[in-house]
């Protein structure tokens, strides 16, 4: 895998953030004859290309900018996107909760737009392994070019497979293959006896899901399978700060709900736990019916139109083309000193 964030000067093909006034922020991938216009003036993209990393340059108005390359929380949240994204305060959750470790065999389930399949794949490290599932063919596209985009290539480690998981994975995996399991969909409880028979005992899987009425529901078929442990149901709120000498209070805004995470580890065959008492509920949590209530409007997602779809596709596509561009060129820096040991 190669190096996750270049360092060095600005190169053509390079993403860079730019905050301007106000503290406004423009995602840009450089082009020698590329131009950044705002009502503010313009930026050339060629009075970027070379400074390094850090720096600050002034637009035809006298407007200054500062120029950085993204870190990868700052890339997600700006980069094309075929369906909502894992917010980077959850990545990190999921990151620590499924105990994902370097050399890890991880399966994800589904891709979205790339953003967790970036934090994944960091933490595999180049011994690991991540395959992720996603059934639409537009949104693989979406976030294979978003993950070359900021890698700079498409990971050996990784793989896109475009289908269910449930019909799939055993094509994949022998039983008992799997470390990890990353469950980001509508029903992930109809992904979890696949799961439960391709995960290692003790393995993890995780469920990210949006709404409490899929948070019982999952909860409570993993209670009902037996193979695992007792799930654990959580959420994360990130609240910032204003630090300003004396004057220190919380933001007016803040990162509230954003989805459950849901996590269990696979028993060994035929092991039993021990009993977890619990309430008996009156009455079950819910019923078949329940099931054609929760479908992505009724639970919050917007459906994004094909033609706003297409659209995502064409700009992540450019931006891994600027990729590709950035790393032709150091391919060929590195070619010149070979060619030269005094370069």
């Amino acid at each position: 895998m190669s190096a996750q964030r270049p360092s060095g000067p600005f190169r053509e093909g390079d993403r860079v953030q730019l905050t301007g006034p106000k503290g406004r922020m423009h995602t840009v991938t450089l082009r020698e004859d590329g131009e950044l216009h705002t009502h503010h003036g313009v930026l050339r993209h060629r009075d970027l290309i070379g400074l390094p990393d850090g720096s600050v340059v002034a637009n035809s108005s006298g407007n200054e900018y500062l120029a950085l390359r993204p870190l990868l929380r700052d890339f997600v949240m700006s980069m094309p996107r075929g369906a909502a994204i894992v917010y980077p305060k959850d990545a990190a959750q999921i990151l620590t909760q499924a105990d994902i470790f370097p050399g890890a065999t991880v399966v994800e389930a589904g891709v979205g737009s790339g953003a967790l399949s970036l934090s994944l794949l960091r933490a595999i490290g180049p011994a690991g392994r991540l395959v992720s599932f996603e059934r639409r063919d537009d949104f693989a596209e979406v976030a294979s070019a978003n993950v070359e985009t900021f890698l700079g290539e498409l990971p050996e480690t990784w793989k896109i497979v475009v289908g269910d998981l449930q019909e799939q994975l055993s094509t994949e995996f022998a039983a008992g293959a799997v470390d990890r399991v990353v469950l980001d969909m509508l029903a992930p409880w109809e992904c979890i006896d696949a799961v439960a028979e391709a995960l290692a005992p003790g393995g993890v899987v995780l469920c990210y899901i949006a709404t409490a009425t899929q948070l019982s529901r999952v909860a409570e078929y993993l209670r009902a399978t037996g193979l695992f442990t007792e799930p654990e149901a959580s959420e994360t709120m990130v609240r910032g700060w204003h630090v300003e000498g004396l004057a220190v209070r919380p933001d007016h805004r803040m990162v509230a709900h954003t989805g459950f995470l849901v996590t269990a580890r696979r028993l060994a065959p035929g092991a039993i736990p021990p009993d977890v008492k619990r309430r008996a509920a009156k009455k079950p949590s819910y019923g078949d019916e329940d099931v054609e209530l929760w479908t992505p409007g009724a639970v919050g997602d917007r459906e994004i139109t094909d033609k706003n779809l297409r659209k995502r596709v064409r700009e992540a596509q450019r931006a891994a083309g600027g990729a590709r561009l950035a790393a032709a060129g150091d391919a060929d820096e590195d070619g010149a000193r070979t060619a030269d040991p005094s370069a």
